[in-house]
């Protein structure tokens, strides 16, 4: 998670994208919550591979060490001071790939109901796409296996796209293989990949196997970021595992229309508010209709219309925009 996120500004120039919310809950809460959920194991550590400490400071390694004692989990944290792909950021976090592990990239949410094949060496979770040529994917033998990896193939390969999360039954060998990749300097790009570690393994004979998920959702940019935002308040609603709406709120003349997911303090004042809208704590929201919107914490939006609209934190908006996009800290008035 050591990216900076720059195709959702203004929303990560304060905040890592994976500490943006999603359904009320930061990315990153989500996604390592769900894998632990799939993988129904211990989880004995949780590994983070951050960025610059001057954007991912205390308060986000706080929030991190937060998230693995919630499972049980230590916490290490590991720093990539350049972008230097994949394969380098998995090794920038050597000292804890030992044993069984799952890699993940922490800016895509799952939904899936598999059971890890404990008779293969590893798994690469996979979404069945209409348009595989946009996408790496994976080459299946006969008996399911994956043979190789295809990175926007031109000619058909299978429909079968790679989603960024990995399993391994014993990870150290990832790393000696992604050791002799960065021994060799090989490269794509000038970044060194976590797929040529793993085709390392296959030319070893080692036996991988897929995991289909059944809904795969980005946070890539903003307008993803508020259609995954919507898929996960339906599931939360469907699941029912997770309170949507504080008990605290202070609501006034006002409608929520489900599923809606609304932090403590906040306050509705003749307000129309959903179907899916996220709306963070001690926010006030008064003489305006949301609809499928993501607004933050501690904001104020006062005579607005909002459909498919993101605001970030501490913000004070007042108009008649409807689409709008607005990072943290900023105010827009009439």
């Amino acid at each position: 998670m050591a990216g900076r996120g720059s195709r959702l500004r203004p929303h990560t120039l304060t905040v890592p994208k994976p500490l943006v919310p999603v359904a009320g809950k930061p990315i990153v809460h989500r996604l390592v919550s769900d894998i632990a959920a799939i993988v129904d194991q211990p989880i004995d550590e949780v590994a983070f591979v951050i960025g610059d400490p001057a954007f991912f400071g205390d308060e986000v390694v706080e929030q991190l060490h937060e998230l693995a004692k919630s499972l049980g989990a230590k916490c290490s944290i590991y720093r990539q001071d350049q972008p230097l792909g994949t394969g380098h950021a998995i090794m920038c976090a050597k000292d804890s790939l030992d044993g069984p592990a799952v890699v993940a990239y922490a800016d895509t949410l799952i939904r899936a109901d598999f059971k890890i094949d404990q008779n293969a060496d590893a798994a690469i979770w996979v979404k069945q796409v209409d348009q595989p040529e946009a996408y790496g994917v994976v080459e299946l033998n006969p008996k399911g296996h994956i043979v190789e990896l295809v990175e926007k193939p031109s000619e058909f390969v299978s429909d079968l796209a790679v989603i960024g999360i990995y399993y391994f039954k014993q990870i150290a060998e990832l790393r000696e293989e992604l050791q002799a990749v960065l021994d060799q300097n090989l490269t794509h790009g000038g970044e060194y990949q976590i797929n040529d570690g793993i085709k390392g393994m296959i030319q070893k004979g080692k036996i991988f196997v897929t995991g289909e998920v059944s809904e795969w959702m980005d946070c890539g940019n903003k307008d993803i970021t508020v259609e995954t935002n919507k898929k996960m308040l339906d599931f939360l609603q469907e699941e029912q595992r997770e309170t949507l709406i504080a008990e605290n709120i202070q609501n006034t003349n006002s409608t929520i229309i489900p599923p809606c997911f609304i932090a403590e303090g906040v306050q509705l004042i003749n307000a129309k508010i959903g179907p899916h809208v996220s709306i963070g704590s001690q926010t006030v929201i008064e003489n305006s209709s949301v609809s499928n919107s993501i607004i933050q914490s501690q904001s104020v939006v006062k005579n607005a219309d909002l459909k498919e609209a993101m605001i970030g934190n501490q913000v004070h908006f007042d108009g008649s925009f409807t689409k709008i996009s607005i990072g943290d800290y900023s105010e827009l008035k009439a």
